[in-house]
């Protein structure tokens, strides 16, 4: 049944599947200190669910077996962007892959039943379940924890998206993966904020990813140059990492790779309203940001990138509806000022 499992979510276009024990998690005691420090920030779900996390009978009843799924996200031709353009994270210039793969775990769950009987139960996750997924994965054989807290795949590297199925059925474990980050740290020096305080522990606080997506209010000032043009998400402690040799670009979410989110000119992202928002963004990952978090960002990237020519439209941002917007549209007007005014002085 464990290979017939693994063919039909490769027909699937999943391009990886593993499993492994539901017990609980290995690393439990240092997910337990990471929360207790702070260090997932404004996260409150994370510190809401530990309890979940650490111990999958609390999740699922009788759970017998993960079933660990991967899926690339990688593109050979992924053009960089301009100065004057945003930034954004590889894995959103797609459709939300929430929604791209929760058809096929569905398909899943419902072959389970079939060949397991409507006895067993069976519930599905992607990237939402109150569970520590890259250490089940690791556990799975499905790639090892990197020293910047992400998962790698010695066959897919870094641009993978992780799911899984929770199931009363037992199945017979996979080998699990080793560590092989060895010597390297070149994640840990690539990080634009000093993120990833030491190996293996990131602090989300510091993170230009939870700035740009995760945090509700204003962007600290003290890493709001270190983002750069970067408007959504960052790839820096990603794209260092030497197993991206490997990388390949899967099937499954190649047809929904996004051309219009690459190339985002940052004074036009200016000029959305509410509506031009969410019509241009709609079922991206970017809509999670919502208007103001975007425009925010887009303020910061411009007191990092912007001139002169830039200042009409941040000033029209002074007016907008949201002070959100107001307090770093104002802050970019003075970075900007500044740099004019050390030019003009040299």
């Amino acid at each position: 049944m464990k290979e017939e499992i693994r063919a039909f979510s490769y027909s699937l276009g999943f391009d990886i599947c593993r499993f492994t024990t539901a017990r609980p998690a290995e690393h439990q005691a240092a997910f337990e200190d990471w929360i207790q420090a702070g260090h997932h920030g404004e996260m409150g779900w994370m510190e809401r669910s530990v309890p979940k996390r650490v111990e999958p009978q609390k999740v699922l009843e009788g759970a017998k077996t993960f079933i660990c799924l991967g899926v690339s996200y990688h593109r050979t031709e992924d053009r960089k962007e301009k100065p004057d353009e945003g930034v954004i994270a590889r894995y959103a210039k797609y459709n939300d892959y929430h929604e791209v793969l929760s058809e096929k775990l569905k398909a899943i769950t419902e072959y389970l039943s079939e060949k397991g009987g409507r006895n067993h139960k069976s519930l599905w996750y992607v990237d939402t379940g109150p569970i520590l997924e890259r250490d089940i994965a690791e556990r799975a054989g499905v790639g090892f924890v990197g020293k910047h807290t992400n998962l790698i795949s010695r066959q897919l590297g870094n641009w993978l998206f992780l799911s899984e199925v929770i199931t009363t059925l037992p199945l017979e474990p996979d080998t699990p993966e080793k560590n092989r980050c060895g010597t390297c740290s070149r994640c840990i020096s690539s990080c634009p904020t000093g993120a990833i305080l030491q190996p293996f522990v990131l602090d989300a606080r510091k993170c230009i990813s939870y700035f740009t997506i995760e945090l509700k209010g204003p962007i600290p000032v003290e890493f709001r140059k270190a983002m750069g043009n970067r408007i959504y998400g960052c790839d820096d402690c990603l794209a260092a990492c030497p197993w991206n040799k490997f990388a390949r670009q899967g099937s499954l979410m190649a047809g929904h790779y996004r051309k219009d989110l690459g190339g985002s000119e940052l004074v036009s992202l200016l000029d959305l309203t509410e509506e031009e928002f969410k019509k241009r963004f709609a079922g991206s990952p970017i809509l999670r940001t919502k208007r103001k978090g975007l425009l925010r960002n887009v303020c910061v990237a411009l007191g990092n990138v912007g001139n002169e020519a830039t200042l009409p439209a941040l000033e029209k941002a002074v007016r907008d509806k949201e002070p959100l917007v107001v307090e770093h549209a104002l802050w970019a007007i003075e970075e900007i000022k500044a740099r004019s005014l050390t030019r003009a002085n040299q």
